[in-house]
C-alpha cells in the first residue's frame, strides 16, 4: 500500500463514528493502533461496553471504509475495551448512560418479558445492565428470573439482588408473592424514587425498567427524576392492542419521553408438530404503526411455548439456548444499540469540561 492509500484509509477511520457519543474516533482517541503492509492494514479500535450490541456491525462498517479506498485491501480488526466511565445523572446520584423505560399501554402483552429478555440481552453482549422492577402492583421480574430474597441495606443503599452478575431490584422481593400492594400516588412516588435513588446500582451502562401497563404516574415520576433516555413500548398485532398502544405513545411524548421504537410481541405461531405458522393476535400490526407514526420498529416476538414455560418456572434466561429465540432477543438488543448510535450520530455528545476550582 502506498502513503497516498495509507493516508486515505487513515481519513476515512478517523472520520467513523463512535456508537455511543457520535464523535469521531479522531476526537475521541478509540483509533488505537495501525499497522499498514502491502496488501492490507491491521487494526486496534476501542468500543465501549455501551456499544458492545454494535461490534460485528462496526467491524463490517470499518471494513466498507476501507474498501471504499481499495477494495482489494485486507482488513484485519481486532476491537478492545475502552474505558468511558457513567457520569452522576441528575441530582438523584444514578450512574448510567441510558436508562431506558419499557411500557405498554394495557396488561398481558408480554411487557415484562420484554423488558427482562432485553437486559438479559444487552448484559450477555456484554454491557454493563440493571433490571428495575417498576411494576408496583403486579411485579413479575422476580418469578421470571427465578429471584428471592429481602435485598439488604448497606450504608443506607438498598444492595440490588444480582442475577449473573446482573443488578436487579423489585417490590416483589419485598413483599411476600400472595400480597396485594395497595399505594396511592405519593406513596408510588416514593417508592419509585427510593428504588433509583437509593438502591445501589453501581456504573452502568444501561438501567431497563419495567414500567407498570397503562398511562398512570410512574412515568411522570420518573419524568421528574432523571433524564429517561427513551421508551421502548411493548404491544401485540390485534387492533384493540394497539389502540392502547397509541395512548403509552401519547403519554410518554407528553412527558418528554421519546419513544425509542415499538416490539411487536406473540406476533405468530408456528406449529412446533407441523411448521405451519398461525397469526392467532394477527401479524404485522405493531410495524405498520410505527411506520404511520413514524417510530422505529425494535422487531418481533413469536408466540413459543418455551418462553412461557421457562417464564413460569423462573428460568427466562434458557431463552437464549433456544437458537431461534436467541435470534429474536438479540436482535431487540441490536436494534435499540443501533437507534441510540443514530441519535448519537445526530447529535455527537459534547466532552465534559473540567470543574474549575
Amino acid at each position: 500500500m502506498n502513503e497516498q492509500q495509507q493516508a486515505n484509509v487513515l481519513d476515512k477511520l478517523k472520520s467513523l463514528q463512535d456508537p455511543e457519543t457520535g464523535r469521531t474516533l479522531a476526537a475521541t482517541g478509540q483509533l488505537l493502533s495501525t499497522s499498514f503492509s502491502s496488501h492490507g492494514v491491521e487494526l486496534v479500535i476501542g468500543l465501549t461496553s455501551h456499544s458492545a450490541p454494535l461490534r460485528e456491525k462496526f467491524i463490517e462498517k470499518v471494513k466498507s471504509e476501507v474498501a471504499k479506498v481499495d477494495p482489494s485491501l485486507v482488513v484485519a480488526v481486532t476491537i478492545k475495551a475502552f474505558e468511558r466511565p457513567p457520569q452522576p445523572l441528575g441530582t438523584i446520584g444514578l450512574t448510567c448512560k441510558s436508562v431506558i423505560a419499557v411500557g405498554s399501554g394495557k396488561g398481558g402483552v408480554g411487557k415484562s418479558t420484554v423488558a427482562t429478555s432485553l437486559a438479559l440481552a444487552l448484559k450477555r453482549a456484554g454491557c454493563r445492565t440493571g433490571l428495575l422492577d417498576a411494576d408496583v402492583y403486579g411485579p413479575s421480574v422476580p418469578q421470571l428470573l427465578g429471584l428471592k430474597g429481602q435485598p439488604p441495606i448497606v450504608d443506607n443503599k438498598i444492595q440490588p439482588i444480582e442475577f449473573d452478575g446482573m443488578p436487579v431490584m423489585s417490590i416483589g422481593l419485598l413483599v411476600q408473592p400472595e400480597e396485594a400492594v395497595i399505594w396511592r400516588g405519593p406513596m408510588l412516588h416514593s417508592a419509585v424514587t427510593r428504588f433509583v435513588r437509593d438502591v445501589h446500582w453501581g456504573p452502568l451502562d444501561y438501567l431497563i425498567i419495567d414500567m407498570p401497563p397503562g398511562t398512570g404516574d410512574v412515568a411522570l415520576s420518573l419524568s421528574q427524576m432523571v433524564p429517561l433516555t427513551g421508551a421502548v413500548v411493548v404491544c401485540t398485532p390485534q387492533r384493540v392492542a394497539l389502540l392502547d398502544a397509541i395512548k403509552a405513545v401519547a403519554m410518554f411524548q407528553k412527558v418528554q419521553i421519546p419513544v425509542l421504537g415499538l416490539v411487536e410481541n406473540m406476533s405468530t405461531f408456528i406449529c412446533p408438530d407441523t411448521g405451519k405458522q398461525y397469526d392467532i393476535f394477527g401479524s404485522g400490526g405493531v410495524k405498520q404503526f410505527a411506520e404511520y407514526a413514524s417510530l422505529p420498529f425494535l422487531g418481533e416476538l413469536p408466540i413459543n411455548i418455551g418462553i412461557r414455560e421457562r417464564g413460569d418456572t423462573g428460568d427466562t434466561i434458557a431463552n437464549f439456548t433456544d437458537p431461534q429465540v436467541a435470534t429474536y432477543l438479540n436482535r431487540l438488543a441490536e436494534n435499540l444499540a443501533e437507534i441510540l448510535a443514530k441519535r448519537a450520530a445526530a447529535n455527537p455528545v459534547r466532552p465534559q469540561l473540567p470543574i474549575l476550582k
